[in-house]
């Protein structure tokens, strides 16, 4: 597990990243999401050992990343940074082969191959990375963050340059290693990404703006509206629905559906569909209105930036 706790990083007067808490269990994939500047890369870097927080402390299986410990601890962690990072001149093999080295990995030559099919890279293994598509460039830098089977993945835009096809591929082994028991916070753009792979999503801008279940996200967001869908005319039924009494009152219709906003679904739900039933209604389908994970996002980055004008203002 690697948490995050009271995290802050400063840069001079400006505060990128604002007292974070949060951790990443075990068998655990979190989503970070959040705006351009919103401090995601300055986390991962914070966690990854790689810059100092202003204050605040980083800890992996409870043991603080410190400057006495930071070595044995960042072992234990595979971190893809925005940019692939790669040397030019080198060929993937070579790129690969020096990372193998600063792990000291036994079987090295043997663990390289077994990347190089795994990621579909044997057959440019000896090219030089200047000469690489960025999704190429990108495959092995992803190969490169696992090449020591790490227990902390830490992927800042992992699908950036990747086809769909190969993000298919990221995404299983992803799964595989969440499986295995690795702990996995993936940075990314790709809400529908998230939403797919993660267990957990946050949502960052500057402060931690929300983390929990996708699912859990959207009721946070939920409309109160609930849709039945009939067949035939569905404003024949409004009086079956307003004699129902208070709570029932304010039917609309949209298409071939009837919309009603309820204030307590698992209540009002059952005697509704009950009603419609018992007035020869034949029910298509019965939904509470959920919204999807872009509008949660973008209402919570849209409150925060709402706010930070009005400071602005004052």
């Amino acid at each position: 597990m690697i948490a995050a706790t009271r995290l802050t990083r400063r840069f001079g007067s400006r505060t990128v990243v604002n007292d974070i808490t949060f951790a990443v269990s075990r068998s655990e994939i979190v989503a970070l999401l959040g705006p351009n500047g919103a401090g995601k890369t300055t986390t991962l870097r914070m966690l990854a050992g790689l810059i100092a927080p202003t204050s605040g402390s980083v800890a992996i299986d409870g043991v603080q990343l410190t400057k006495a410990a930071g070595t044995s601890l960042r072992r234990r962690i595979g971190f893809l940074t925005e940019a692939p990072g790669l040397w030019d001149r080198l060929t993937v093999r070579e790129n690969l082969r020096i990372y193998a080295g600063l792990y000291d990995l036994a079987h090295a030559e043997q663990t390289i191959d077994r990347a190089l099919e795994m990621f579909e890279l044997t057959d440019c293994r000896s090219a030089r990375a200047a000469e690489l598509s960025k999704g190429m460039r990108q495959k092995v830098a992803l190969a490169r963050a696992l090449l020591h089977d790490p227990a902390i993945l830490l992927l800042d835009e992992p699908s950036s340059g990747l086809d769909p096809e190969v993000m298919r591929m990221v995404r299983r082994l992803l799964e595989e290693r969440r499986a295995a028991g690795c702990s996995i916070l993936v940075s990314t753009h790709n809400l529908d990404e998230a939403e797919r792979l993660a267990d957990r999503v946050a949502v960052l801008h500057e402060r931690l703006l929300a983390i929990d279940r996708p699912s859990a996200l959207r009721q946070r967001l939920t409309t109160g509206r609930l849709i039945v869908r009939v067949s035939g005319d569905p404003s024949s039924y409004i009086e079956t629905v307003r004699a129902l009494g208070p709570g029932f009152t304010d039917p609309a219709i949209e298409g071939a559906a009837l919309i009603l906003r309820v204030a307590d679904l698992d209540r009002q739900a059952p005697a509704l569909v009950a009603a419609l039933v018992a007035g020869g209604a034949r029910i298509l389908e019965v939904r509470a209105e959920i919204p999807a994970l872009e509008d949660v996002y973008l209402h919570l980055v849209g409150e925060t930036s709402e706010v930070r004008s009005l400071k602005s203002e004052v």
